[in-house]
């Protein structure tokens, strides 16, 4: 269960995705085809919402499990290190909870403010995922 690039990928996709169904549409006077470009990006959004949940709930887990980790290493670990791998899970939490902020934004998006909440979203996962890659390399885990 690792929060990587393919889950990065999925989020970069949904935005292409979501920008997909406006080609669609064959003029701004078709109802038909604008309510269901409509209903398309919602059900798009509502999917990318669901994703984003479970990628939440599992980087919540691999959080935990990084600091039982750490907290396992502990004793063999110098003051330099201790203070290194705090610092950098207050930093994963920190930026965890920026994504967690984008999620609930992303939850209550529509139209237009959907996609600036998407890429704000998909820019604060990038941040999150290169934090954890580093934090990752630096102290490793139990898997």
């Amino acid at each position: 269960m690792k929060f990587n690039k393919k889950t990065f990928c999925a989020l970069v996709l949904i935005g292409m995705l979501g920008i997909s169904p406006l080609c669609h549409a064959q003029t701004s006077g078709d109802k038909t085809s604008t309510g269901a470009v409509k209903q398309e990006t919602q059900d798009q959004r509502d999917e990318a919402v669901h994703k984003s949940k479970e990628d939440l709930d599992n980087l919540d887990k691999r959080i935990d499990e990084l600091e039982a980790h750490i907290d396992e290493s502990w004793d063999k670990m110098n003051k330099a290190a201790r203070e290194n791998a705090r610092a950098s899970l207050k930093e994963l939490r920190k930026q965890r909870t920026q994504v967690a902020e984008w999620y609930g934004s992303l939850k209550s998006s529509a139209g237009d403010v959907w996609k600036r909440m998407e890429k704000g979203f998909s820019d604060a996962v990038k941040s999150l995922n290169d934090t954890w890659e580093k934090t990752e390399k630096e102290f490793g885990s139990n898997k």
